[in-house]
């Protein structure tokens, strides 16, 4: 079965990433937190780890700015 806030999660941090300097707003940082946490209530074990991956990546995307 295809987990479709899996999907989300991983779009919504791909948007992120491709924001550049200050275009990313709390609201684009906040809507892409809760799409992980939203697929994390859903996911599989391998989905959990990617996610709890993606969640990295957005902190530290966010730490940059």
């Amino acid at each position: 079965m295809e987990n479709n806030l899996f999907q989300q999660a991983k779009d919504a941090v791909a948007n992120m990433m491709n924001m550049q300097g200050n275009s990313t707003s709390a609201q684009d940082k906040q809507a892409a937190q809760n799409a992980i946490q939203a697929a994390y209530n859903e996911a599989s074990p391998e989905e959990k780890q990617q996610l709890q991956q993606l969640e990295n990546q957005l902190k530290q995307h966010n730490q940059l700015q």
